[in-house]
């Protein structure tokens, strides 16, 4: 299901679960304006679509003892399919790497990379540079998450 074949109710339904993903069948139904066994067969068709891929509770990284982010810029050693693939087998080794993206511009990747410390970086930044080459890596520390949010910015007006 591409997000063309969205309805209006599907997006309301997945507004409403990007919001607060516990909510009973009976009272997401109510906020979308269906009955509760037609609202659970689209919440069903939405995750066999793959619009919806998982549920997970949000938690604050400071409460658990993660304190420090640092987003971390990778410029490749080379762009051979090689280095892509040891780059993709060495990130998905490392908890503390919560994303990845590939870049357009002057960095190939950006990790964000999630730690207790400066000292717990450190660590990781040795391990990680130690295992795979790369031109240059270059990390930006975060001093203060103003806006964090997982919902994505959903249309639930047109169909």
């Amino acid at each position: 299901m591409s997000d063309v074949s969205l309805d209006r109710i599907d997006r309301k339904i997945v507004h409403e679960l990007m919001q607060d993903s516990t909510l009973p069948v009976a009272q997401l139904a109510e906020r979308v304006g269906l009955s509760q066994t037609p609202c659970w067969k689209r919440v069903q068709k939405l995750e066999a679509a793959g619009v919806i891929i998982g549920r997970v509770a949000l938690v604050a990284p400071e409460k658990i003892g993660l304190g420090l982010t640092v987003f971390v810029e990778i410029e490749a050693a080379d762009h051979a399919s090689e280095w892509r693939e040891a780059f993709a087998e060495t990130v998905a080794g490392y908890p503390q790497i919560v994303e990845v993206h590939r870049m357009a511009g002057e960095v190939d990747y950006l990790l964000k990379v999630v730690v207790p410390d400066m000292g717990a970086f450190d660590a990781f930044y040795l391990d990680f540079t130690g295992k795979l080459p790369c031109r240059n890596v270059t990390s930006k520390f975060s001093m203060e998450r103003m806006k964090a949010t997982t919902a994505l910015p959903i249309d639930t007006t047109t169909a």
